[in-house]
């Protein structure tokens, strides 16, 4: 529901920021519905864990909400109040829509890159979920990290398509009822050898299906359940490989490490390293488009514009 209130007033240690575009994320469908793990959020509240907009000085900037995870309003409103740690200020010419888009998605996938998962350069690294802003991420920026061969695993083919376009080596369909030992042949086609690293958003069939791919000690990082709550792993695969599965959450990051993270994010979407397939909305229309993403009928991640 819209409605009209007065602007929030900034208390001590808090910015006002007037937004420029606020995304729909699935966190923030996770929050709204109650089946996030931080239970069902207190009503009402104004929803948006992220956004980005200008400070009354016209700096631009990013900035983070707990809403739905602890009392209070989100970025899903024309003007906001942030504490002062969670404003971060973004380089010059920042795509605001873009790194709105992006947000902590990236954020994500880069810190399950580099700190859960550890890759290095010249390491092999199989990206499940490649249709979402974490996977188009990943897949960017394992290239940048010197990846030598990124595999990305999507449903359709147009998310395949993409990845491609994106930098991936090689695309691999994830096929209606598949099972863990289908895929993970597929995904031994595709790779050179075996791998180092899994990102997975999704778990389930096809996490269970990237372990059997995995070299011996390798790694496969969790960030989300999109293909199932639980999957299929066998104690032998990881026992055999004596393999690495780890689960990853914004949540673990200081304001202080999000911070530099969200900067860097900024700066490679500002110097045109990294995307993310998304729409741009008026805010008018923002019944309709949480609708559009929650049935997973958007064509990518929409972004209420201001």
């Amino acid at each position: 529901m819209i409605e009209r209130r007065p602007d929030p007033q900034a208390r001590d240690g808090e910015l006002t920021v007037t937004v420029a575009a606020a995304p729909i994320t699935p966190l923030d469908l996770l929050c709204a519905s109650g089946e996030s793990y931080f239970g069902t959020p207190a009503t009402p509240y104004v929803p948006g864990v992220q956004g980005t907009g200008q400070l009354s000085d016209g700096t631009p900037v990013w900035f983070a909400t707990a809403a739905g995870m602890r009392p209070g309003d989100g970025s899903m409103a024309s003007v906001v109040t942030v504490p002062e740690a969670d404003v971060v200020r973004l380089p010059p010419g920042a795509p605001s829509h873009l790194v709105a888009a992006l947000g902590l998605s990236a954020v994500a996938a880069l810190a399950a890159l580099r700190h859960a998962g550890g890759l290095t350069a010249g390491q092999q690294v199989i990206v499940l979920g490649a249709g979402g802003v974490v996977g188009q991420a990943a897949i960017q920026l394992a290239r940048l990290a010197g990846a030598r061969r990124v595999i990305a695993v999507a449903r359709s083919a147009p998310a395949r398509e993409r990845a491609a376009e994106l930098g991936a080596h090689a695309t691999v369909a994830l096929l209606p009822g598949d099972d863990v030992t289908a895929l993970a042949g597929r995904l031994r086609a595709a790779a050179d050898g075996p791998a180092d690293l899994v990102l997975d958003p999704v778990f389930g069939t096809p996490a269970a299906a990237a372990l059997r791919v995995l070299r011996p000690g390798g790694r496969l990082v969790n960030l989300g359940s999109a293909a199932g709550p639980t999957a299929p792993i066998d104690s032998a695969t990881l026992r055999g490989g004596s393999l690495h599965v780890v689960g990853y959450t914004n949540n673990a990051l200081s304001t202080v490490e999000r911070a530099a993270l969200v900067a860097e994010v900024a700066g490679h979407a500002a110097a045109g390293r990294l995307t993310a397939g998304h729409e741009v909305v008026p805010f008018g229309t923002v019944g309709t488009a949480w609708q559009r993403q929650a049935s997973g009928t958007a064509g990518g991640r929409i972004v209420l514009g201001f």
